[in-house]
């Protein structure tokens, strides 16, 4: 499967939804949000959120710090 990450071509394997991308990419549970072409996704949908070849994610991870 084909998705587009963070401006970046991936090569992922078949992954049904938002949650198994956020797996796959070893996301922490607490920290991190994830835009699906152009949107959002609230991280109670992620579950629900399907994916599908050539979607456009941006992933992003909260980092701590003074």
């Amino acid at each position: 499967m084909r998705l587009i990450i963070n401006g970046q071509p991936q090569e992922a394997p078949e992954l049904g939804t938002v949650a198994d991308l956020a797996r796959w990419m070893g996301l922490p549970d607490f920290g991190s949000a994830i835009e699906l072409n152009g949107q959002v996704i609230r991280k109670a949908e992620w579950p629900q959120r399907g994916l599908q070849a050539e979607d456009r994610l941006e992933v992003v991870r909260l980092v701590g710090g003074g």
